[in-house]
Parts: structure tokens; C-alpha cells; sequence
């Protein structure tokens, strides 16, 4: 099974990516953790995304497209594979179609920009574990501090409104073509795309999720 999950920062994208990794034993493919890595690699490439990052700047196509192509090539994609966050432009799509790789779903989460906000900025990491809460629907036990390590949470870099609309605001310049053009494919190629609201609880989200892949 391949699937493309498509929505704007925010959307839980990151949370059902996940759980349908699980359920299907497919690899999550996330474009954030791909960057992140070239990042933590400070080589030339991670420090040009870094920096396009921090200002809310989208990074390149090519460098996108050409980090992901070389992705779903390794082994344990073999029997399928979920996209996460890829593509986000038009030309990222036609990439991906340009590998001759069927994509069995796209589903694409739709949540208003208003709690998008709320949902990113109250976002804090525990950094060494990846753990995050929310300050407005998860909180941490005792405010600031790792549930667990009692380790001070943090707020990334690209969490901060300025650059959450920044990104929101690209997002939305691109989604109405990246639409567009999967409603086309859905017409030639009988493409299974579904919009979901994700303003629904975790579970919900998940369940409508599971109706729709198992259709298949």
C-alpha cells in the first residue's frame, strides 16, 4: 500500500502518519525528519535547509524531491510506503508520478488555520526523546518540564508564530495546484483521494482513516 497524507502544518498529519505506519507495516516517510537529518548532518545541503527553515522559507523542489526519490528506493519500501508531509507543491507531485510509483491513496486533512495556531504554538518538545505536549490540550504534569526527565521542554525553532504563518501562508499558495492536479489524476486514473476533517478527536480521525484503506 502506498499513501500520500497531504495537510498543512498542524493538521496531525505527524500522529495518523504514524498510527498507519503501524497498522499496515508500511515505513513513515516524513519530509520533516528528512530535513531534520540533512540538518544534523551540517553539511552543505543541511545548512542551506536550516536556513530556509528558520525564516519559513519552503525548501527547494529538487533538493525535496531528491531527498524523498532516493528514500522510497531503499528495501523496506518494497511493499509499500506512507508519505508524509510529500509532496507539497505541484512539481513535487509530478515527480513522484514521474517515478512510475502507483499511489493506491491520498488523503489530505483539512483543519481551519485558527486552531492550527493554537495546536503549533503551544507545541513543546522534549528534545532528546521526541516527546511533545501541547500547553492547550496536553499539557506537561508541572509547566516547562519533561513528564518524565522533569528536563526542560522547548519550543522549536519553526513552532513560532511568525514562522507558523509564514508557513501556513506558502502552504496555502500551493495547495490549490497540488490539488488540482491529483483532482485531475483522480479523473484519469481513478485516484483514491479523500478530504478528512481533522478537527475530530485523535481516535475519530483514525477510525474514518481505517474505513477508507480498507475499502481497498
Amino acid at each position: 500500500m502506498r499513501v500520500i497524507l497531504l495537510g498543512a502544518p498542524g493538521t496531525g498529519k505527524g500522529t495518523q502518519a504514524k498510527l498507519i505506519a503501524e497498522n499496515y507495516n508500511i515505513p513513515k516517510i516524513s519530509t520533516g525528519d528528512i530535513l531534520r537529518e540533512q540538518i544534523q548532518k551540517k553539511n552543505i545541503i543541511g545548512k542551506e535547509i536550516h536556513n530556509l527553515l528558520k525564516n519559513g522559507e519552503l525548501v527547494s523542489d529538487e533538493i525535496v524531491s531528491n531527498l524523498i526519490g532516493n528514500r522510497i528506493q531503499e528495501k523496506d519500501c518494497i511493499n509499500g510506503f506512507l508519505l508524509d508531509g510529500f509532496p507539497r507543491t505541484r512539481e513535487q507531485a509530478k515527480y513522484i508520478s514521474n517515478l512510475k510509483i502507483k499511489i493506491d491513496y491520498v488523503l489530505e486533512l483539512i483543519v481551519p488555520y485558527e486552531l492550527i495556531l493554537k495546536r503549533i504554538c503551544g507545541r513543546r518538545v522534549h528534545t532528546p526523546s521526541g516527546r511533545i505536549y501541547n500547553i492547550n490540550f496536553n499539557p506537561p504534569k508541572e509547566e516547562g518540564k519533561d513528564d518524565l526527565t522533569q528536563e526542560k521542554l522547548s519550543i522549536r525553532e519553526d513552532d513560532k508564530i511568525e514562522i507558523i504563518k509564514k508557513r501556513l501562508e506558502n502552504y496555502e499558495e500551493n495547495a490549490y495546484l497540488l490539488n488540482q492536479y491529483y483532482l485531475k489524476e483522480k479523473n484519469l486514473k481513478k485516484l483514491n483521494y479523500f478530504k478528512i476533517d481533522g478537527k475530530k478527536d485523535i481516535l475519530n480521525i483514525q477510525k474514518k482513516i481505517n474505513m477508507i484503506l480498507k475499502k481497498r
